[in-house]
């Protein structure tokens, strides 16, 4: 259940609209998912996330669109996003993630959150080596 009443009719705000229809561009689609729907609450904030958004993940970098995707679900999954691991799910699937990397990246997932909870309860000092300034 949210927290704010989605909009009815979120468009017709010229605002909003600009953003839905450069999110239609941008991902080739004309489904709009409720993140962008809900946020449309407020204008500024709709406008400057889907600017994070689309600069970070549709726009060519070093990392190829799946990983990012992968990447986004990681997180999502640590952070607690039900939505976010759904959606980013998805939306690798869609970019090609099989099953067998679906796995692979749960099995990371897990292993990182094990260990990073050992580390964390140990308290353990980071290594000389692991720092950028070390000097061999």
């Amino acid at each position: 259940m949210s927290t704010i009443a989605k909009h009815q009719d979120p468009e017709s705000n010229p605002r909003v609209k600009a953003v839905f229809d450069d999110i239609r561009t941008t991902r080739k689609s004309d489904f709009i998912n409720n993140m962008w729907h809900y946020l449309a609450f407020d204008a500024d904030l709709l406008e400057n996330t889907w600017a994070e958004v689309k600069a970070v993940m549709a726009t060519p970098s070093a990392l190829d669109p799946l990983t990012k995707e992968m990447l986004y679900i990681a997180v999502s999954v640590t952070n607690g996003c039900g939505y976010c691991a759904h959606s980013h799910t998805a939306a690798a699937k869609a970019k090609g993630m099989t099953a067998e990397q679906h796995a692979d990246l749960l099995r990371v997932i897990a292993l990182a959150a094990k260990t990073n909870q050992l580390a964390t309860a140990l308290q353990l000092p980071v290594d000389d080596v692991f720092n950028a300034d070390h000097q061999p």
